[in-house]
């Protein structure tokens, strides 16, 4: 399988603080990626390596089969949204229009003339005057008229209202479908990657708790729900990755090739969500308890 993706124990850090450390991934190409976690987990300094806006403090990583950035036909099979939807405020619709077509060998201009049309956007308005969700299609359109292999959005709609978010979101997997783009989106609106991701990353504190398709991970995840059991009792083959108790009852989230057959336990599935909060609090849960030790 080709992977868009690969990074082995990448590390960044700025002055005494690693924002990213041993992270190591392999995410495939043709997919729409989520990369989803808590914040301060390494997203955005992972996805800027992968664009090639930073250089790895340690480990490696490669894009397409490349180093990112290092060469201008590196750099032209990767397109980049960034969180703030950035846009010149003094150009027009038009001028960033032209400025994509002078610094992108790539570049359709038919296509982003088109789109620009179709979502209504006027070409001599300036980018300053447009709303949160015009000035975000059109950093979308500057990076699909790219025409790269790979896209990268970094919370591209984190500050959209919600009909903005849904449009923006829309179009994208249009395009991404039109043009058998591979996509790496990072958000924290797990509700967002549910309705287009079909592979799925969580990062916390720099390592990969989990990744896969989304039908697969929530076609072996199950939540348990029982009288209290201590979660080393679980039968094998149940790989607990949360608990939580009361004084009569314990509900785990579980990893699993089939679900547990015990009459004194419910079964029942989970959401992309659920998964996804399952994941980080684990990962909560093992910080506290460390804490815990070294206090104690």
């Amino acid at each position: 399988m080709t992977s868009v993706l690969q990074a082995q124990a990448l590390g960044k850090k700025y002055g005494s603080r690693w924002a990213l450390r041993e992270c190591t991934i392999d995410i495939p190409a043709g997919h729409i990626v989520g990369l989803v976690g808590p914040n301060g987990a390494g997203k955005s300094t992972l996805l800027k390596l992968a664009g090639g806006q930073l250089e790895p403090t340690a480990g490696g990583i490669s894009v397409l089969g490349g180093r990112p950035g290092s060469t201008p036909a590196q750099l032209a099979k990767v397109g980049f949204v960034a969180q703030d939807t950035p846009v010149y405020a003094s150009l027009t619709v038009a001028e960033h229009l032209r400025l994509g077509a002078r610094l992108n060998p790539r570049w359709d201009g038919a296509m982003a003339r088109e789109r620009i049309a179709r979502l209504g956007l006027v070409p001599a308005h300036r980018a300053g005057k447009l709303s949160g969700g015009q000035r975000a299609q059109l950093t979308l359109t500057l990076g699909l008229a790219k025409r790269p292999d790979l896209l990268i959005l970094d919370e591209p709609a984190a500050a959209l209202d919600p009909l903005a978010r849904h449009e923006f979101l829309q179009h994208l997997m249009e395009a991404a479908a039109e043009r058998k783009l591979s996509v790496v989106l990072s958000s924290h609106l797990v509700s967002d990657l549910e309705r287009v991701c079909d592979y799925l990353v969580v990062l916390v504190d720099s390592r990969v708790q989990i990744a896969g398709r989304t039908d697969h991970l929530l076609a072996t995840h199950y939540r348990l729900t029982g009288p209290r059991r201590d979660p080393g009792r679980l039968p094998a083959g149940q790989y607990v990755v949360s608990a939580r108790h009361t004084d009569r009852q314990s509900t785990f989230v579980v990893r699993a090739g089939d679900p547990m057959h015990d009459p004194a336990w419910t079964v029942s599935r989970i959401s992309l969500e659920d998964l996804v909060l399952a994941y980080m609090d684990r990962r909560t849960a093992e910080h506290r308890r460390v804490t815990q030790e070294v206090q104690g």
